[in-house]
């Protein structure tokens, strides 16, 4: 089954009051209280709830399933605005959430899969998750070693997890399991809804980071975790092939959400430039700043173009394999380019935690490696080029 997607455009005048709602949500109910979830390391569960209340979680889920059915270019925008204030472990987050996990119930699962959670996942009730990485499975997929074995009319999952975005939040986890040992892991794996009440299913601690520093990333355990066949999503041995027909939609919103980062980070820094001051002018007056803004800029722009060109394919059922590689490679490498460029425009200032480049910078660099790493996107891109 291909990936639904609603490929209406919208009526711009709609889209951007959209926009400015979640803008208004962010200055009020995020911004605020940012430094205090930084510092924390976790944001609070009830900030879902928030989301949900204002309709800004997995919007473009089908009206019959409790969502909007809006055009993909509303998600887009909440994805974009919450990297544009700088907030990425939220943006991170809410990615995983409505453009991942509310994805696959809505293309893969059966409708009384999808009538059982979705609703709950727009009104941010039911929080999900992907358990796909593992210890020692990390872009191998088919190195995962989590099993699930039938037993009767249920399947029973044993194994561990690690780097789950909304591990500790999460109430809905669609599990990556191998069900058949004696083919290569491509083959035999099957995905799973679980739930987190599931009796044998445990959070283990929430990781320290370099950067997303309150996004919530845990480690899961599944010891003898007893799961119905109406679990299943998709179907049993095809979770492979389920996993790469979503991966299009995440590496997409993956570029856009760095290209906005970027976008935002220039504006802010300058802003900074022209206040600064230094050898008795603005840092702004200085040919090397003009330069480098004038180079980040061109960078920016260059991967926004080339970004809007995949969404519109994606809409159109077009976007191959190759060019949402190159989106994702080159959109996040300029994000890092970017982070690093206008925090040296900080000078020692950009050091310093206070100054929202200092999180831009570690926020970027896992852009370069979860949805598949820069070096994993070089290999699919090289396929296709040297085909």
């Amino acid at each position: 089954m291909n990936a639904q997607v609603h490929n209406s455009q919208p009526d711009d005048a709609e889209l951007e009051l959209f926009r400015d709602n979640v803008k208004r949500f962010i200055q009020v109910e995020i911004l605020p209280h940012y430094e205090a979830w930084e510092a924390a390391e976790i944001f609070p569960r009830e900030l879902w709830n928030k989301f949900g209340e204002q309709g800004f979680l997995a919007v473009d889920v089908p009206e019959q399933w409790g969502g909007f059915d809006t055009s993909f270019h509303y998600p887009l925008v909440i994805v974009e605005e919450l990297m544009r204030a700088n907030c990425g472990a939220l943006g991170s987050s809410v990615m995983v959430h409505s453009d991942i996990v509310a994805h696959y119930v809505l293309n893969r699962g059966t409708d009384e899969q999808r009538a059982h959670y979705l609703p709950k996942m727009v009104s941010g009730e039911c929080i999900g998750a992907v358990a796909m990485t593992e210890p020692g499975a990390g872009s191998d997929l088919q190195g995962i070693r989590t099993t699930a074995r039938r037993e009767g009319d249920e399947w029973v999952i044993n194994g561990s997890k690690t780097f789950i975005t909304n591990g500790q939040h999460c109430d809905l986890v669609v599990v990556v399991a191998r069900t058949d040992m004696s083919v290569s892991g491509a083959k035999g794996t099957t995905l799973f809804l679980v739930d987190a009440d599931a009796a044998g299913f445990a959070r283990g601690r929430n990781l320290e980071k370099i950067g997303l520093h309150c996004g919530d990333t845990s480690e899961l355990f599944f010891e003898d975790v007893r799961v119905p066949d109406s679990a299943v999503l998709g179907e049993v041995g095809k979770g492979f092939a389920v996993l790469m027909g979503e991966l299009a939609r995440e590496r997409l919103v993956l570029a856009v959400s760095a290209v906005a980062a970027a976008e935002g980070l220039l504006l802010e820094t300058a802003s900074y430039v022209k206040e600064r001051k230094a050898f008795g002018a603005p840092l702004a007056a200085l040919q090397n700043t003009k330069f480098k803004m004038a180079e980040m800029a061109t960078d920016v722009r260059v991967n926004r173009a080339f970004v809007n060109e995949c969404i519109e394919k994606f809409i159109r059922g077009a976007l191959d394999v190759s060019s949402v590689s190159m989106a994702k490679l080159a959109s996040t490498e300029m994000q890092n380019r970017v982070a690093d460029g206008c925090l040296q425009l900080y000078g020692g200032y950009g050091y310093m935690r206070e100054y929202g480049v200092s999180r831009a910078f570690t926020d970027a660099r896992i852009q370069r490696i979860y949805g598949g790493t820069s070096e994993i996107m070089k290999e699919l891109i090289s396929r296709d080029v040297l085909k």
